[in-house]
């Protein structure tokens, strides 16, 4: 259905855009002509509500949504077609309950009006029609198959939903609660492979319609909830960032200035890896934007060097782990979000504990390095020095806008997350002069999609998280995790890290920290551990589960970025982890290595 994904393009990019000029505008008149606009905050949210469904749309027909693949993969090719087919049939049936609840909920709100006066049914018409069009790619995905195995997926979901009405029927006493079957559908969505938004969702759907007490249209209504808030807002707009800095050159040539200056030197390929990371997080927000910006020029540099590219991948997503807190990281801004602490904080936070495990990284790369020819790693040779210097300099003035604009207080994390697109807007159209109409298009097309695929995840797990806040089960958690730690908080801590680690790498990293951020963040608090502290922990455990095999989906992104096989990153990428464990365990019980900065900055 090309002409339909050009629709969905087009509408997610054009509101991504006008959230832009909605955002900057709305600052401008608040700083500039003390002339605040009442309405820009909640236009802005609706505008990404819809543009993240149709965003979320786009990346179906792309097939881009995770999900884990590695137990489908164990099975004979038999089973793994029926699970195939019953996935896509699946992804069908939730995009459509997604949109007749949500168009269902714009009906039912007509008249209503938000805070600011605008009319309520503006954010669940759009979110309907996008998740309409999820439905049409998900069916058209679906069809496509041969006609025995479209047969195939239907019987075999009919039979299991025909299955369950029967035992109710025949023996309602028996039948586990609504709650086992929600926990035991996840469970078997997830291994079986179906994208982790949807397993998401469709364990929340299970509870509805098992439970039968709660009316359809709340899954809808907490879905919008669930990214219907302006702090969200960074993600879209740091992703962006990312993609236009790929496309205005100044990845290209930050990176080809850090090989000119520090390439060189014993392990001075691997230092440069290390050290890209590190200034990509500070601008990017989004971690595999980093990765696919740093490993795209890097990795072949490293073949060219006659370094193993399994090793140079696993540096890669080492590297990536070791910037998961350093601002603007989007899973910051969704821990801030979801368990009510300042992102701010966070973010001065996650500097210090960044920095040691880098140092780690760095030490280890020279140690174990040797010293490789200039001649090979030049990622852009032909480019003059000024170039690079050009390129070295626009990119530390985007970290300057970031930080100095935060802590100014001249606008929020999101307001100034508007403000480094506009500046990469024109750091590329003006001064490099290599970002034209087609490239800021495409990469406003790239981002609506991407953040689609992120803010879809966490609006379905808003879903999930308030299922499980119905039945209490955060209490539940929290009385069975202070029983487990006693009087201590260090037992706490390894728990914490353990579950983090393990859910990290079955879930994307969004989804683990907004299911167990708020069932943690709690317990941390009643333990007496500072919530800064305790989110920096959560968030590198999620990380080291993120990249870690067998399952860890960011490797699997980290391994297709460099076109190298998994199984030749395992043991180098085990050594990596290994290390930042140790540090991890050392942030853990050190907690003045997160809390100093934020505390002297008044955090």
């Amino acid at each position: 259905m090309p002409y339909l994904l050009r629709v969905t393009d087009a509408v997610a990019a054009l509101l991504l855009a006008a959230d832009l000029l909605v955002v900057c505008g709305s600052v401008i008149a608040r700083s500039w002509f003390s002339a605040p606009v009442e309405w820009a905050d909640d236009v802005a949210r609706g505008l990404m509500v819809g543009s993240s469904f149709f965003g979320a749309a786009s990346a179906i027909a792309r097939a881009e949504n995770p999900g884990v693949s590695f137990f489908v993969d164990m099975l004979p090719a038999g089973t793994r077609t029926v699970l195939d087919s019953m996935g896509a049939l699946l992804v069908a049936i939730v995009s459509a309950y997604v949109a007749w609840t949500a168009l269902t909920m714009g009906y039912l709100t007509t008249g209503q009006t938000t805070g600011s006066g605008l009319p309520l049914e503006w954010t669940f018409y759009p979110m309907g029609a996008g998740a309409a069009c999820m439905t049409l790619f998900a069916l058209d995905i679906f069809r496509r198959r041969p006609v025995r195995e479209l047969a195939v997926g239907i019987a075999a979901t009919a039979a299991i939903a025909l299955l369950y009405v029967a035992w109710d029927r025949v023996s309602p006493d028996t039948v586990p609660s609504s709650m086992s079957l929600m926990l035991l559908g996840f469970v078997v969505v997830l291994v079986g492979g179906l994208p982790i938004g949807f397993a998401l969702a469709l364990s929340a759907l299970i509870f509805i319609w098992v439970e039968g007490t709660l009316p359809g249209v709340i899954f809808a209504q907490q879905m919008a909830r669930g990214i219907d808030n302006f702090v969200l807002l960074a993600i879209p707009f740091f992703i962006l960032v990312g993609y236009l800095m790929e496309a205005n050159g100044m990845s290209v040539r930050l990176i080809a200035l850090l090989q000119r200056l520090i390439g060189n030197m014993r392990g001075g390929l691997n230092v440069v890896m290390v050290a890209a990371m590190v200034l990509f997080s500070g601008i990017s927000g989004s971690k595999m934007a980093d990765v696919a910006a740093v490993g795209s020029v890097l990795i072949p540099a490293a073949r060219r060097s006659g370094q193993k590219p399994g090793s140079a991948v696993a540096l890669l997503a080492a590297s990536a782990v070791m910037a998961e807190t350093i601002p603007p990281c989007i899973n910051l801004i969704i821990l801030g979000f979801v368990a009510n602490i300042s992102i701010g904080g966070l973010f001065m936070a996650g500097l210090f504990p960044a920095g040691l495990m880098a140092v780690a990284l760095i030490v280890v790369s020279i140690v174990f390095g040797k010293r490789a020819v200039a001649s090979k790693l030049d990622a852009a040779p032909e480019m003059a020095s000024a170039s690079l210097w050009g390129g070295g300099l626009a990119a530390f003035g985007l970290i300057a806008l970031i930080f100095g604009g935060f802590k100014s207080g001249f606008a929020t994390a999101t307001e100034i997350s508007a403000f480094a697109v506009v500046y990469a807007l024109v750091v590329g159209g003006v001064v490099f002069r290599e970002l034209g109409w087609k490239s800021a298009a495409q990469s406003f097309i790239h981002a609506a999609t991407r953040s689609g695929l992120v803010l879809f995840i966490v609006s379905a797990a808003q879903s999930l998280a308030f299922v499980l806040t119905l039945q209490q089960v955060p209490h539940d958690v929290a009385d069975l995790l202070i029983h487990l730690s006693g009087s201590g908080t260090w037992l706490f801590l390894l728990l914490s890290i353990a579950i983090l680690i393990v859910m990290g790498s079955v879930l994307e990293g969004a989804a683990a920290l907004i299911i167990f951020g708020p069932l943690l963040m709690p317990v941390a608090v009643k333990l007496g551990v500072d919530p800064l502290h305790f989110g920096v922990v959560l968030v590198f455990g999620m990380g080291i589960g993120l990249f870690a095999p067998p399952l860890g989906l960011g490797l699997y992104g980290a391994c297709l970025i460099g076109k190298v096989p998994i199984e030749e990153t395992v043991k180098p990428i085990m050594g990596y982890l290994g290390l930042l464990f140790l540090c991890l365990l050392v942030i853990a019980f050190v907690p003045s290595i997160s809390t100093w900065l934020p505390h002297a900055l008044g955090y």
